[in-house]
Formats: structure tokens, C-alpha cells, sequence
């Protein structure tokens, strides 16, 4: 049995437990050694976070630049990562399930899929159009020679519609075309959190967890959910702590910030092989 497949049993297994788990999302292969070291699970990418460290907004990057930096990522540790591929790349159906045996000779376990479009005027895909979508993205994963973990996600309250009936009529049907885990990002209290998760039960559920939601992994864990992933929160804090420090020296002349900053060596010792 290969590497691979040892990773994408152990994924499929974490998402079988009793009790909830965290997978954070590294940008870059770095960050993937940084929390490794920590002792996380799993991984799963950002396309943010990615973005941003290529100078370019969220959803600017293609699949091969998304696929080129999950397979550094992949390199970079022996947990299973998890890609976020966006909308697959494409409107079509076959253009996700390209997108997903790509990802997979990448190296990955388990990838995203949504149905956001991309366009403003027009954010999200039809409902039968979604749902074929994620029936071809189910098609290909189950055609792989391990278990790939398929989310779909249900992008209506990442774009400003609050509209939790159809959120759920959407991860329902996911649910039935196969999907593996369930994800509405962006849900924004406990009884919506709880809704989702018994609408798709016995599936399991992802939850985003990047400052909207006052919940903890104990709390997360006892409504019933499976997986907690933190989007470009890890990303936006790094930036932050960046861009902040640099404003201190440009603005102030002051370098107060190098007292709560990594020190070098305990850095430079994360980044050895």
C-alpha cells in the first residue's frame, strides 16, 4: 500500500471519530511544516491564502498554479492534505472531474467543490446545474484506487444569501450524489450550525470557524460536528502581524514588534528536514 493510500485512510478515519477535529489551512509549504509540527491531523489548503501570497485576490489563481503549490504542500509533511478547489475550475461538470483526478495525481486525499460561479451578477450555480456538478465530482473520486474525501460545499451564505432552506436542499442533495462531508461556510450562529448537521446526519459536516462564530471545538463537537477548518484566518493573522509590524517601523520608527516575533532558530529548526 502506498504513502497515498495510507494518507487517505487515515483521513477518511478522522472524519469517522466520536468527536470533532480541527484541519487548518496552510498557504504555502511552510506553513504546512509549521503546523504539522503541531501535531494537527490534517491539511487543507486556502485558496486565499494562497492568492495572497502571489499578490492576487481570492480566486485569481488557475488550477495548475493551485495544483503546483498543493503539490509542495503535500511534499512538505506526511499528513493528508485536503485541496479547495475552488469551483473546480469550471462550469462544467467534466471540468470538475477533471479537476478532481488532477488533484488527486497531485498527491491530495480530498478536495473541495463549490457552487459559487465566480460572478457577481450571478453567484451561484443553478440548483440541477450544482447538483451534476457534484454527481461528476463523485464519479471521478470514487473512480481513484483510494478513498478521496469529496466535499461539497453550498457557497449561498459565503455571497450574502441567507437563505438557510436552500443552503440545506443543496447539501442534501450532495449528500445524495454521494458527497463525503458536507460545508456551508460562513454559517453564523449554533442553530443554524445544528440544522446543517442534522439535515445531512449521518453525514459528516465541515464547519468554518474565521471570527463570525462565537463556538468552541468543544461546543462544535457536541452538536455533532466532524470537522473544523479555519479558511484564511491563519493566513489574514500572519498578514497581519506583518503588516502591522511594518506600518510600526514606517510610522513610528520603532521596532517593539521584534519582542513578540518567532525567534530565529526555533524558526529555522521547523523549516530542517
Amino acid at each position: 500500500m502506498d504513502a497515498q493510500h495510507l494518507r487517505a485512510q487515515a483521513f477518511k478515519a478522522l472524519h469517522e471519530r466520536d468527536t470533532a477535529f480541527v484541519i487548518p489551512n496552510p498557504w504555502d509549504a511552510g506553513s504546512a511544516k509549521m503546523l504539522a509540527s503541531l501535531g494537527y491531523g490534517a491539511l487543507a489548503t486556502t485558496s486565499a491564502g494562497f492568492a495572497f501570497s502571489r499578490g492576487r485576490p481570492d480566486g485569481a489563481m488557475s488550477l495548475n498554479e493551485t495544483l503546483e503549490n498543493v503539490q509542495a504542500i503535500v511534499g512538505a509533511t506526511d499528513l493528508p492534505v485536503a485541496v479547495d478547489l475552488e469551483n473546480g475550475f469550471s462550469d462544467s461538470p467534466k471540468g470538475c472531474a477533471e479537476a478532481i483526478l488532477r488533484a488527486a495525481a497531485a498527491g491530495v486525499v480530498g478536495g473541495s467543490i463549490e457552487d459559487a460561479t465566480g460572478h457577481a451578477d450571478n453567484p451561484i450555480y443553478d440548483f440541477l446545474h450544482s447538483v451534476e456538478r457534484i454527481e461528476a465530482s463523485v464519479a471521478a473520486a470514487h473512480s481513484l484506487p483510494f478513498p478521496f474525501m469529496l466535499t461539497a460545499r453550498a457557497e449561498n451564505f459565503l455571497h450574502g444569501k441567507f437563505d438557510l432552506a436552500d443552503t440545506i436542499r443543496r447539501l442534501q442533495a450532495y449528500a445524495e450524489a454521494g458527497a463525503d462531508v458536507l460545508y456551508a461556510p460562513s454559517l453564523r450562529s449554533a442553530e443554524e450550525v445544528l440544522a446543517v448537521v442534522r439535515a445531512v446526519a449521518p453525514k459528516p459536516v465541515n464547519v468554518l470557524m474565521s471570527g463570525g462564530l462565537k463556538l468552541n471545538v468543544a461546543q462544535l463537537s457536541e452538536m455533532g460536528v466532524k470537522r473544523i477548518s479555519v479558511g484564511s484566518a491563519l493566513a489574514l493573522a500572519a498578514y497581519g502581524e506583518f503588516f502591522r509590524a511594518a506600518r510600526e517601523i514606517h510610522e513610528q520608527g520603532t521596532f517593539t514588534f521584534t519582542a513578540q516575533s518567532m525567534p530565529f532558530q526555533q524558526a529555522n529548526q521547523l523549516f530542517k528536514d
